[in-house]
């Protein structure tokens, strides 16, 4: 009789562990899709900042992690112009009825407030865009991400909000421009003034222009100012102003086809390179400055493969795969983000001693523009073709590949 009570409890010991695990299964949720990863990782890197600027209290509530005082009147600016770039193409998809759709809607709506808040001389979140040289690049990369979002955002904003867009974007011509790639940050501004019919200054936009073309250094890589800079500038700033600037002056007949066309076959070819420096392991070589910019890094590639233009030997699916494997190292490393959120310096985890003196916490924001094939709706090739190996996944597992060439269109 005891034997066969301690076979009944065993029994039900068994079958009470096959309902457990049955039931655990049933609950299980969803894996995760990679365009939820990325859009779960940019809604927690921009989160902070557009909804705080969104309330008007982004003065109030964002930490500044610097080495110079002067980080204090130009750090907000950095951080709002730096995000909406990067978020902005994502934004231009607009709203649907998707969980991702309504999560689109209330960005749209947040930066809709966000960029009142960041004009209204009467805001407490006013930005600085004409003391020190600073406002000059942020304003350019807010300009940027209207010109990335004009439908859902720029055709949105009210009359009164436009003309205080105006107004500041205006406001920096009054800061002198170092002959580098500061050049295009007056450049996008002017680009998106003429695009808009708002009185942009075509002199302007030309001198960008002509010095970038000049200065071209072959195999897809322009020099900053005369010389070559080994770093990631081409991709944080050159490239893609280069490309837009252009495809604004070609769409108003004032650039030719052949033109537009060549910067874009170059930034292709160095979106080629870049997709050939991420390692089987998801890290990249970290030479050079701003590398506290993070997934910034690949901001041509995104952009390159946002516009369908990737060169015939990279897939769009090897550039999600080898994008998500960077996100993961950097995003994901402890310390990159403070108790409540915000970005803290460092191109892995926390590490203040990378910063540049230019470097703040609103810097850093230029992570997001890493993040522009979110741009892409869900059944787009990028996001729905099967996984495949980057290049050096195979090449390092010993695939045959073509040689690799150089390009000096």
């Amino acid at each position: 009789m005891k034997k066969l009570i301690i076979c009944f409890s065993l029994l039900l010991l068994y079958c009470g562990n096959l309902f457990a695990k049955e039931k655990a299964t049933q609950n299980k949720a969803p894996e995760q899709t990679t365009r939820e990863y990325w859009v779960s990782l940019m809604d927690k890197i921009c989160y902070p900042v557009i909804s705080s600027l969104a309330e008007g209290k982004l003065k109030e509530k964002m930490p500044i992690e610097t080495t110079i005082d002067r980080a204090y009147h130009v750090a907000y600016l950095e951080a709002f112009g730096r995000t909406f770039c990067g978020l902005s193409a994502w934004l231009e998809l607009g709203p649907d009825d998707t969980p991702e759709g309504q999560l689109r809607a209330k960005y749209i709506d947040l930066t809709l407030k966000a960029i009142d808040n960041a004009t209204n001389p009467e805001s407490p979140d006013f930005m600085n865009f004409t003391e020190h040289q600073q406002p000059l690049v942020d304003a350019a990369f807010f300009a940027h991400g209207l010109i990335r979002a004009k439908t859902q955002i720029w055709d949105k904003l009210s009359d009164t909000v436009k003309q205080q867009v105006v107004d500041c974007l205006k406001s920096t011509r009054s800061i002198r421009t170092p002959t580098n790639n500061w050049l295009l940050f007056s450049g996008t501004i002017e680009a998106f003034l003429l695009d808009n019919d708002l009185g942009g200054d075509l002199m302007r936009i030309d001198y960008a222009v002509n010095k970038h073309l000049e200065r071209f250094k072959g195999d897809a890589t322009y020099g900053d100012g005369d010389q070559f800079h080994w770093d990631y500038y081409n991709s944080f700033v050159i490239q893609p102003m280069l490309v837009d600037i252009v495809k604004i002056l070609n769409r108003h007949k004032l650039a030719s086809d052949a033109t537009y066309n060549t910067v874009e076959a170059r930034m292709a070819r160095y979106a080629s390179i870049l997709e050939r420096s991420i390692s089987p392991e998801g890290t990249f070589p970290p030479f050079g400055r701003s590398l506290c910019y993070r997934t910034g890094v690949f901001q041509a590639l995104g952009q390159i493969a946002l516009m369908h233009k990737l060169e015939s030997t990279v897939t769009p699916a090897q550039v999600r795969c080898a994008m998500t494997a960077v996100a993961k190292r950097l995003m994901e490393a402890p310390g990159t983000f403070d108790d409540k959120g915000w970005l803290k310096v460092g191109l892995v985890g926390s590490q203040p001693s990378m910063a540049e003196g230019y470097v703040n916490t609103g810097s850093l924001y230029l992570c997001t523009t890493g993040f522009l094939p979110l741009g892409l709706p869900a059944d787009d090739p990028f996001w729905a073709t099967p996984d495949e190996p980057w290049t050096t996944v195979k090449m390092w597992q010993g695939v045959d590949m073509p040689a690799d060439h150089s390009f000096n269109k």
